[in-house]
């Protein structure tokens, strides 16, 4: 049993000034620094002025497999990326090899993230992300839209997704991946769905990323036309947005971007249960435009922060993502949002992957940072701890201290 007792606990929009935290592997208990100390004495660590006790982050959509871009692919527009992407895919995927995935899976829990939701194309990220000290909600990708490769591709995907079923440890999870409404068959998806929904596996998907996608699903225009007529030979979008999403009615998911999404699929997406991802960052660096949280509030949709990878992202840092928001979303009330972004990447981002954790509160899993300020502490502190320098120096999983 561990006692830890802090200037400031913020957890769930709630401070709480002179207060700790009993817990081993879970949080036994909450209360005052006075209180902790009656009771438990010289058992207590006193963690100081300008401490202040976070749960543990969570990244909801990352892509490993990718972490080995620093310059080679192109921003500014969507479609110049993907296009990067294809050309120089085997190229970034063979310079990222165990240990270049290890070290963007530190880098995360240098950053204060404690769980994470991986999303694997190819299934070269399972043994770092099996070994990581973080949780991890381990994404398998199924992606294919020729319905003449279906059972190829869909064996492919059973093959990952069997193998990393067959890894056991407290706090990995082997999940399901659709890729996207524009490069997945019908076929396959529908029978991907009905494996998850048959085991009770979380299930992730992009959508509506791009302006590109938006054109191509409502028109069979755009810049996809050509691309699909040149890459795959196809004519006519895999799926319209409404079929798709009529796909994952019985699923809850986590949609990725859905920046172009529009009324009728924001209010689909709420009569599904599902939760949306923003990625500011990424979203901004492929010209995609930004996320309109306003909507997402009106409907009453639960939304999370997360950085996607390094193929669209300079670095794995919940605390730049929510501050790349803050800036983004210019005329939303700054404390809401500062708050809504702590949700984001806690409370909120554990119940949409099913994590017992993101809370400080007994029976919740002790996943903790600790992290040192040097300003005085007020009720903007949600503000403040994106946007001035803080030092995390502890970080603790399931009562573990890793950092």
């Amino acid at each position: 049993m561990q006692i830890l007792l802090a200037d400031t606990i913020f957890s769930d929009g709630v401070l709480l000034r002179d207060h700790g935290v009993v817990f081993d592997q879970t949080l036994l208990e909450v209360a005052s620094n006075s209180d902790l100390r009656s009771r438990y004495g010289e058992q207590c660590l006193e963690l100081g002025k300008g401490s202040v006790l976070l749960p543990g982050l969570i990244n909801p959509h990352v892509h490993l497999e990718f972490s080995a871009n620093r310059s080679t692919l192109t921003y500014g527009e969507f479609m110049p990326w993907l296009s990067s992407v294809i050309a120089s895919r085997d190229e970034l995927i063979n310079e990222c090899d165990d240990a270049c995935t290890t070290r963007a899976i530190e880098m995360m829990l240098a950053n204060g993230i404690t769980a994470f939701g991986a999303v694997s194309s190819y299934g070269f990220d399972l043994e770092p992300c099996f070994k990581a000290p973080q949780k991890v909600v381990y994404f398998n990708e199924l992606i294919g839209s020729d319905p003449a490769m279906a059972d190829a591709l869909y064996a492919n995907f059973q093959e990952r997704l069997f193998a990393s079923q067959e890894r056991q440890r407290d706090g990995f999870y082997p999940s399901v991946a659709i890729h996207s409404p524009y490069s997945v068959h019908r076929i396959l998806i529908q029978k991907a769905l009905k494996h998850a929904y048959k085991h009770g596996l979380r299930v992730t998907a992009h959508f509506m990323e791009s302006l590109a996608e938006r054109e191509w699903l409502d028109s069979n225009i755009g810049p996809f036309q050509s691309f699909f007529q040149n890459f795959l030979k196809q004519s006519k979008a895999a799926n319209t947005a409404e079929e798709f999403l009529s796909y994952f009615r019985d699923v809850p998911t986590l949609f990725t971007h859905a920046v172009q999404a529009n009324d009728n699929e924001l209010a689909a997406i709420k009569e599904g249960n599902h939760s949306i991802i923003h990625c500011p960052v990424s979203n901004r660096l492929l010209g995609n435009g930004s996320l309109n949280l306003d909507r997402l509030n009106a409907y009453s949709i639960p939304w999370l922060c997360g950085t996607d990878g390094l193929s669209s992202n300079y670095t794995l840092d919940l605390f730049e993502e929510m501050k790349a928001s803050l800036f983004i979303h210019h005329s939303d009330d700054l404390a809401s949002l500062a708050t809504a972004m702590w949700k984001s990447v806690t409370s909120d981002a554990a119940t949409a992957l099913r994590l017992n954790c993101g809370t400080i509160a007994p029976t919740y899993d002790a996943d903790l940072l600790v992290v040192r300020i040097d300003y005085p502490i007020n009720d903007q502190l949600p503000i403040h701890l994106i946007t001035q320098p803080r030092t995390i120096e502890s970080v603790y999983v399931q009562g573990v201290k890793k950092v």
